[in-house]
């Protein structure tokens, strides 16, 4: 079943994650599908995508994916987004995408995975601010 999200960042601040998306169950096997980001001011930015070293801890805003179903309620346990946390996600190793974007409202990208890209059970993916960036407008499809 295939599940969806969109939110505003909440800061562009240099060197920290901008939104992660969770998987908090054991029991979870989510795909991500396909993720979009848009900026929201014109501000030069740029981004990667990546696996945190460690997820954030005390989620201050989560947010539950919805289904995309006729139904349309959101998904409950096993994913949830946030912005904003206690402690927040530390920076990836390495990143499976960056991007650089112009300084002009609503550029932006649309990263497909095909197959999926993976969140292994209590761990994540995080969209990292590596500059000092513009909110964005943001979404991700997922697969549950």
């Amino acid at each position: 079943m295939k599940a969806s999200l969109g939110v505003r960042t909440l800061s562009g601040v240099d060197a920290a994650a901008a939104w992660e998306i969770a998987a908090d169950s054991p029991d979870a096997r989510i795909k991500i599908m396909e993720i979009g980001i848009f900026l929201a001011a014109a501000t030069a930015s740029i981004f990667g995508l990546g696996r945190p070293q460690a997820i954030g801890i005390t989620p201050a805003d989560p947010a539950d994916f919805l289904l995309e179903s006729p139904e349309g309620s959101d998904v409950g346990d096993g994913i949830y987004s946030d912005l904003s946390w206690g402690t927040g996600p530390t920076v990836p190793l390495a990143f499976l995408r960056r991007i650089s974007l112009p300084a002009v409202i609503g550029a932006g990208v649309i990263w497909t995975f095909p197959n999926g890209l993976d969140i292994p059970e209590e761990s994540s993916i995080v969209l990292w601010n590596l500059g000092t960036n513009a909110v964005v407008d943001a979404y991700a499809v997922v697969e549950l």
